[in-house]
């Protein structure tokens, strides 16, 4: 019992420590994604169309963890800004794509490499081999997290 109660009280202080380290990651990638004037949502839906090209809008949340219907208002203020535009799928026209424009790419390919910076001083604070260890550690547990949730 005592070994149980041990474990539990283990995994509750990594779950603080890695919510407080994700939090305060985040706080450094969030002020600088700011400093170009878009949110984390915003910077994350520009990053996966530059890098994926372009993506079906109702698929867009799940690959960035957010509802499908808070999505088309991000795409909304992207496509405000030249950044993203909107394309009728020719296969199914009830499909819409979302894809970059060249202002949304040249727009990444200035500030993301920067921002990168910005992350990489942030994470810093571990050698290259432990963020390596951290890195295999956090996405075993991620997984098995998400094994589990029914």
């Amino acid at each position: 019992m005592a070994e149980q109660t041990k474990d539990k009280d283990v995994a509750l202080d990594l779950y603080i420590a890695l919510s407080r380290a994700s939090q305060w990651v985040n706080a450094h990638a969030d002020r600088d994604i700011r400093s170009y004037g878009l949110n984390r949502t915003e910077f994350g839906v520009l990053e996966l169309l530059y890098h994926k090209g372009a993506q079906p809008i109702q698929q867009i949340g799940s690959k960035v963890l957010m509802s499908s219907g808070n999505i088309t208002y991000v795409v909304d203020k992207l496509e405000k800004k030249q950044f993203v535009s909107r394309k009728a799928s020719t296969e199914d026209r009830r499909l819409i794509f979302a894809e970059i424009t060249d202002t949304g790419k040249q727009f990444i390919e200035e500030v993301f490499p920067a921002h990168a910076d910005v992350i990489s001083e942030a994470m810093a604070g571990l050698t290259a081999e432990e963020k390596h260890s951290a890195s295999q550690l956090l996405k075993k547990l991620g997984r098995f997290a998400q094994d589990g949730f029914k």
